[in-house]
């Protein structure tokens, strides 16, 4: 049998060159190569080329990650190794591929990096070409290298011409061009997996249309024809330049509503948001690289609330449907109030009822029920019967988001622009829109795992490294404010002027288990407090210092920043400990002002967290060993710090991973691990929610945007939500609920389990949401 070298020539297989390849890529791991090489050379066939050998291999070593994830390991840095391989040593090289690259169709000149970029590089290639550590490409997991080629890796001809490191350099130059030492801190910074930048970042920095921004927020144009395919075009262009969209849609009026140019009525929402619906479909981000995501928000006072909440459920007439969609809730306190009384609730039409959507709070109040006095809703229920048909729908489809429209006006650093709408697709974003300026917000996410070190006395977290590299993170994401493409005029007025910017976190609970904390200790608590402070009064210096030096942003002057007041001050409250100075800094604000208007906004991080091997953002591990299903693969997920645990314990074996996995990820049935131990190891789903919840509050004082929060619920009963969503509400969160997450009821049948291997129970466990007990 023989193989097909890269040069075209061939030569018989043989199994000592497949062991000696493997064998040098198994460093550091307790590994026999030999066994890898028997399982690839028994699925070997004729005319197989190196690269499909190297292929298989790792794929072959990911299959068996479920016996060791040392294998994966072994995985990744085979696709690594294949990678150099076929890709040019210098970045220098690649960047003159990429800028002669040829339009397949026209067969003309069609650059993928841009001039800027390509100058850059031209002038200082030397110094470029060797700040690159190419050996750090093998500090990555096979699930986050998988993640890298399908979609962020650039590609010429469908083949991958960049480097992880490559893609590295490209952002820092994106961001700093001709500064050449800020570029190489950047690098240095994103190789050590000290923070990564969001996706469309990572994307399209460094090329000839770089639109780096994660989040858009709209409003609609008018409620018109005219108006409505205006906003519908804006967000198909933002789409197609890889941006996820916000919009607010409760000004567009209800079925039945008179229009006085045609003398007709309007059709209401529904067959509106089908439009929207296929202009997600067809116009996904960044051509097939990600879904296209529309989040649609509205308030419960809409007289086509119920048919909105119906719009992505499984059944039902299908023109009625637009399950591509997302939707949303932009709640006043009122209603809340109502359904907290068991009172009456009146659904108005925007067109009938003017005013309702720019204003909020006290202000909403009177106008809302001056309208009742007046006779002017359409109808009047009671505010429970649509409370229940929201919770149905969310147990059913896990949405609509929950998000609480007087406190994110009130605690808003934009509130003296007017009344903010809406939120964006993941809820963390919160800004003022309108017709004239498309909300805008440019994210990175800051790596907690990295900030946790070992000295004599055992894990430290370092809370001076995480406020240096929360500084360079503003620096670099006010940077993408002024490098950016904007797809829509619109969007770059709203940019430009208020200058906001979103910095989140990834690897909450991998910080949790490196310092051995539980959630449920205090100390995991007051960490989680104290990370998101050091954060805030970074970015805050950071911007201070920009302002110092470039000027306060265009809208800085009647904000709440203007006033001297923190996103504390807003939430009435203060700082927990004198770690930093905010007296010192309140002083400098009222010198300087601030660059930026708006600075943190812990995200989702799904993609970018597969990339650095962290669990996602601020979240709890929603099982130690499970398998998850992207557009890269499907893959084998196992908590590397159990598999620590159990490997110090000399438990690591088949035993106990079948027990993992008959128990859905938990190791509750673990007899070998103490209760502190299986404490700290708990999965989402056996945390009380009441304690995730509290962790987003005590957070939130130092969140001047939101926060993605979802809420995990084994069994959801509308007992169990309406205690969740109004503890939230009380408790003063702008987001009160991303995603609810639940659990089939009946599980899938687990084949890889060998059941003479797990242990028999008959405890019935059944946690109270809000206590645990």
């Amino acid at each position: 049998m023989f193989v097909i070298k890269r040069d075209g020539s061939s030569e018989p297989v043989r199994f000592d060159k497949i062991t000696s390849r493997l064998q040098k890529l198994c460093w550091n791991l307790s590994i026999d190569p030999v066994v890898i090489a028997q399982k690839v050379v028994a699925r070997l066939y004729p005319g197989i080329t190196t690269i499909e050998l190297d292929r298989l291999a790792a794929e072959t070593s990911a299959y068996s990650s479920i016996v060791d994830p040392e294998f994966e390991t072994l995985a990744a840095r085979i696709e690594v190794s294949n990678l150099h391989k076929n890709t040019r040593n210098k970045f220098s090289e690649v960047v003159e591929l990429l800028r002669r690259h040829t339009n397949p169709h026209t067969k003309k000149i069609d650059p993928l990096v841009s001039n800027e970029l390509c100058e850059v590089v031209d002038k200082n290639k030397s110094v470029i070409d060797n700040a690159i550590v190419h050996d750090l490409d093998y500090d990555v997991t096979y699930f986050g290298f998988k993640t890298l080629e399908r979609s962020y890796l650039m590609k010429i001809d469908a083949k991958i011409v960049e480097r992880p490191q490559y893609m590295l350099m490209r952002v820092a130059i994106g961001m700093y061009g001709n500064d050449i030492d800020k570029v190489l801190i950047a690098y240095s910074d994103m190789s050590q997996k000290l923070y990564t930048h969001a996706t469309p970042t990572l994307f399209n920095a460094g090329t000839p249309r770089p639109q780096m921004s994660s989040c858009f927020l709209l409003d609609m144009n008018e409620d018109s024809i005219k108006g409505i395919f205006k906003t519908l075009s804006d967000c198909a262009t933002i789409s197609k330049h890889a941006g996820g969209i916000g919009l607010a849609v409760q000004d567009i009026r209800a079925t039945n509503s008179y229009i006085a140019g045609t003398n007709g009525y309007s059709n209401g929402l529904t067959p509106m948001l089908r439009v929207f619906n296929d202009t997600a479909r067809y116009c996904d981000q960044g051509g097939g690289r990600r879904k296209g995501s529309f989040a649609m928000y509205i308030e419960p006072w809409h007289a086509d609330i119920f048919e909105f909440l119906d719009l992505k459920k499984n059944h039902g007439k299908e023109e009625s449907r637009a399950r591509d969609l997302f939707y949303a809730l932009w709640i006043p306190d009122i209603f809340m109030e109502r359904v907290k009384s068991g009172a009456m609730w009146t659904l108005m039409c925007p067109a009938e009822c003017p005013g309702l959507t720019t204003c909020h709070s006290d202000e909403f109040v009177a106008l809302y029920e001056r309208y009742e006095r007046e006779g002017r809703g359409r109808k009047s229920i009671k505010a429970q019967s649509l409370w229940f048909k929201i919770l149905d729908s969310q147990i059913e489809t896990g949405t609509p988001y929950m998000l609480y429209k007087d406190a994110a006006n009130a605690k808003s650093n934009h509130r003296h622009l007017g009344t903010i709408k809406s939120s964006n697709l993941c809820t963390e974003i919160i800004q003022f829109t309108s017709p004239e300026e498309t909300a805008v917000c440019n994210l990175a996410s800051i790596n907690l795992s990295r900030m946790v070190v070992d000295d004599d006395d055992g894990p430290k977290f370092d809370f001076d490294k995480l406020h240096i590299v929360s500084q360079r993170v503003t620096e670099n994401l006010n940077k993408v404010i002024d490098n950016n493409f904007y797809p829509t005029p619109e969007a770059r007025n709203s940019n430009l002027r208020h200058r906001p910017i979103g910095i989140g976190v990834q690897g909450l609970a991998d910080a949790f288990l490196q310092m051995g904390f539980s959630w449920d200790l205090p100390e995991a608590r007051a960490l989680n407090k104290d990370i998101f402070e050091t954060i805030y009064h970074a970015a805050m210096t950071k911007t201070i210092a920009l302002a110092e030096r470039d000027g306060a942003y265009e809208s800085f002057e009647g904000s709440p920043l203007s006033k001297g007041k923190f996103q504390f001050d807003l939430w009435q409250t203060s700082t927990d400990n004198h770690r930093w100075d905010w007296t010192e800094l309140r002083r400098k604000l009222s010198l300087y002002g601030a660059r930026n208007s708006l600075l943190v906004a812990p995200m989702p991080t799904a993609s970018t967290s597969q990339i650095l091997g962290n669990n996602e953002c601020f979240e709890p591990f929603t099982a130690n060993i499970y398998s998850r299903r992207t557009l890269a693969g499907e893959f084998n997920i196992i908590n590397r710090h159990l598999v620590k645990k159990l490997k110090s314990l000399n438990k690591w074996n088949d035993r106990t991973t079948n027990q993992i996995i008959a128990d859905q990820g938990s190791v509750k049935n673990l007899d070998f691990l103490s209760e502190n131990e299986k404490n700290m190891f708990r999965t989402v789903w056996e945390i009380p929610q009441r304690i995730i919840l509290d962790m987003a509050v005590d957070r939130g004082r130092y969140i001047c945007q939101s926060q993605s929060l979802n809420i995990h619920i084994e069994n959801p009963t509308i007992g169990k939500l309406t205690s969740m969503h109004f503890y939230a509400w009380k408790n003063g969160l702008k987001t009160g609920m991303y995603y609810l997450r639940s659990r089939p009821r009946v599980n899938a049948i687990q084949f890889t389990v060998n059941k003479k291997l797990v242990k028999r129970t008959n405890e019935q466990e059944e946690d109270c949401l809000m206590c645990g007990s």
